[in-house]
């Protein structure tokens, strides 16, 4: 009797590029869309501040 052992390694690897590329699209199409400009700079305002980045 022989025994056959299947592995599921392909099928993560398989999702990982598709989910990263779901996410940057997603993220494309909210930015470019629907994000006022005002929520953008205040965002990258407050992450300059964060990271000791003077901006002023």
């Amino acid at each position: 009797m022989t025994m056959t052992t299947l592995s599921s390694a392909k099928v993560t690897s398989a999702l990982l590029p598709v989910l990263f590329m779901t996410v940057l699209g997603l993220s494309v199409m909210f930015v470019a869309g629907h994000a006022q400009s005002a929520t953008l700079h205040d965002a990258a305002h407050d992450i300059r501040h964060a990271t000791g980045f003077p901006c002023h």
